[in-house]
């Protein structure tokens, strides 16, 4: 990942934050379960692109916040990230036993200790945003930690994982719906991810500024998701194609065809670089993250 400034800056980030999540992961040698707390490395830490801390680290650092903030911040959405994968991937969810190129939770484990891998590390990453270390103002931790909640709980991501499952049963969906589906399962996340650095400064000019960009590729990032589902090639991948389409499930790709729902993502591509205008040349990296989202190939 290091033939363009982007995916440089990508890689370094993911290295930073995978040393900030290894150290403050519970060591199994230490732990009072040590096989869940074993499963909760498993779950975390060697993969993943860490697009969601990258854009923390992105808009923090156009914000001005210190970096052992930002990166204790960014550390704690790829906690609630991860244990999303690793609900997802149950068989009462998506019954997936491939992800990030090797078996899930539940394959390496078993259910029971997947399920508490997760519980374990929702509730961890609350528990990095409340401490002091992440930033010494109260106010700015209770603002971290609610909007966390309200993108991951039941009006957030939890509320469109819910609605996904119901589209595998429900008639035949309007766009509308499943554009909401859409924005609450992967965007609210993006959406928190993006705005986090103006949190951590308190500038609501930039929150919004951000959040605004964040709504664009949280809903470009799904739609191209389901373009890999249907297009793309499960050991680039690294989980399962065609599984949608097998299970009967809708997505947006289903009802506008591949090339409209390509079009569709790099409009919202373009823009979500147009939220940025704010920031000058400082949000580079930002633009290029839009564009990133709806080309990328895993």
């Amino acid at each position: 990942m290091t033939d363009n400034p982007l995916a440089a800056a990508m890689a370094a980030a993911a290295s930073r934050v995978e040393d900030a999540l290894a150290a403050l992961l519970p060591d199994p040698a230490g732990a009072p379960a040590p096989r869940l707390a074993e499963a909760m490395r498993y779950a975390v830490l060697g993969g993943g692109k860490r697009l969601r801390p990258f854009l923390i680290l992105e808009g923090a650092r156009i914000c001005g916040v210190p970096a052992g903030r930002a990166l204790r911040s960014a550390a704690a959405v790829e906690l609630v990230h991860c244990y999303s994968l690793v609900h997802d991937d149950l068989p009462a969810m998506d019954d997936d036993d491939l992800r990030r190129g090797r078996p899930t939770v539940h394959k390496a484990f078993d259910e029971a200790t997947a399920i508490l891998a997760g519980d374990a590390l929702l509730t961890f990453a609350f528990e990095v945003l409340a401490d002091p270390a992440t930033h010494p103002d109260g106010a700015v931790r209770a603002a971290l930690v609610a909007g966390l909640a309200r993108a991951a709980g039941g009006a957030g991501m939890c509320a469109g994982q819910a609605l996904d499952l119901a589209a595998e049963r429900a008639e035949i969906l309007p766009e509308s719906a499943l554009e909401r589906l859409a924005r609450l399962k992967t965007g609210a996340l993006i959406a928190f991810s993006a705005q986090a650095g103006a949190i951590l400064a308190a500038d609501e000019a930039a929150r919004a500024a951000l959040a605004a960009y964040g709504e664009d590729i949280g809903l470009a990032f799904q739609i191209a998701d389901d373009l890999l589902d249907v297009i793309g090639d499960a050991a680039t991948v690294g989980k399962g194609v065609g599984r949608d389409a097998a299970r009967g499930k809708q997505t947006l790709v289903g009802h506008r065809g591949v090339a409209r729902a390509r079009a569709e993502a790099a409009g919202l591509a373009e823009s979500a670089a147009r939220r940025l205008d704010l920031f000058g040349d400082k949000a580079e990296h930002l633009r290029r993250v839009a564009h990133f989202t709806v080309s990328r190939r895993a």
